[in-house]
């Protein structure tokens, strides 16, 4: 999906016109029946994903004139990830934000930059996900029905919470009961370093921790302050022992069916959205730590170099470049450097 210049979505509109296609020029918008999509995913109103995301689909109605109308549904108002995920592909819902880790339960390569401790900070990210990673995945993600927009949106580094200890070591981890998504990788990590993962989805994670069914939990920091769970944990440690980004997905069923110029308008107005919201994500970080030790969470920092050669001592890395692939693993190593 390559961008295009508002004078050549205007050449092709009038192309498409006079050629008696079935594309609409902006100027007879009006003309056309409304096109309704339904757009979900897991994250809480507030959370920049959805802020931005509420502009854009502002921008695409203005655009069209009210054309194209989109109902945004967070925080898992559809049902868990993983319903969504089946709602895509059959086209009972058109529009989502998935994150890269919750797809690979579908789509193993999907959860490639999740590896623990390997990314180590943005613009390894970046150049990765806009570079030959990201088209990589994209490859993977089209193969199951769904259509991957160009630009990933941020969620994040992840951070570890606790309602019992610091987590300053690897040894800290040793039976720590810990809400994880439903992502392999993730409880294989914990597992790796002695905790006790559970898989809970993140609409079920307040409540989890609030009945200490799961002592703490891991999160960036935009979703730990946005889900409110400093009101049910004390200590956050710095970590950033994962990144995971949000793929905005369009059902193939659906978007095929989707006017092309009416595609291009969407396109334009999500991509740059994700470009805006990684940069709220990056200026928002710093802020997000003293808003959340004025409630009342106690910091502290850690190296990551420890956490990583503990894992190495296990067989996470061997088992993840067994599991992702040759390929994907040298391509992974080519941006974040050796691992493992």
């Amino acid at each position: 999906m390559q961008a295009v210049s508002r004078r050549s979505l205007f050449k092709a509109a009038v192309g498409a016109v006079a050629a008696g296609s079935l594309l609409k020029a902006p100027a007879v918008w009006a003309q056309a029946a409304p096109l309704k999509l339904k757009f979900g995913n897991d994250l809480p109103a507030t959370h920049s994903v959805n802020v931005r995301l509420r502009e854009a689909i502002e921008a695409i109605s203005a655009e069209t004139k009210g054309q194209v109308a989109i109902n945004l549904f967070p925080n898992n108002q559809l049902g868990s990830d993983t319903d969504m995920m089946t709602q895509l592909r059959s086209g009972a819902l058109e529009l989502a934000t998935m994150p890269g880790t919750v797809l690979s339960t579908l789509i193993p390569t999907a959860s490639l930059t999740g590896v623990g401790f390997a990314f180590t900070n943005y613009d390894k990210v970046w150049a990765a996900m806009d570079g030959e990673v990201g088209n990589f995945i994209r490859r993977n993600i089209e193969k199951v029905g769904l259509v991957p927009f160009n630009s990933v949106w941020d969620n994040g580094f992840r951070q570890i919470t606790s309602s019992t200890r610091p987590i300053k070591a690897p040894e800290d981890l040793a039976n720590f009961k810990i809400r994880v998504p439903v992502v392999p990788l993730w409880v294989s990590m914990f597992s790796a370093f002695g905790a006790a993962p559970v898989s809970i989805p993140l609409n079920e994670a307040y409540s989890a921790l609030q009945t200490k069914i799961a002592d703490g939990q891991e999160n960036p920091l935009a979703l730990i302050e946005s889900a409110k769970f400093y009101e049910v944990q004390k200590f956050c440690s710095l970590t950033n022992h994962a990144w995971d980004g949000f793929w905005l997905l369009a059902s193939a069923r659906v978007w095929k069916g989707v006017p092309q110029d009416a595609q291009q308008v969407m396109q334009k107005h999500f991509n740059a959205a994700a470009l805006k919201q990684r940069d709220d994500i990056v200026k928002a970080n710093a802020d997000y730590q003293k808003t959340l030790e004025s409630k009342g969470l106690t910091f502290n920092t850690t190296q990551a170099e420890v956490f990583q050669a503990a894992l190495a001592k296990t067989s996470f890395y061997k088992d993840a470049k067994a599991k992702f692939g040759d390929e994907a693993w040298a391509l992974l190593q080519k941006y974040a450097g050796n691992i493992g």
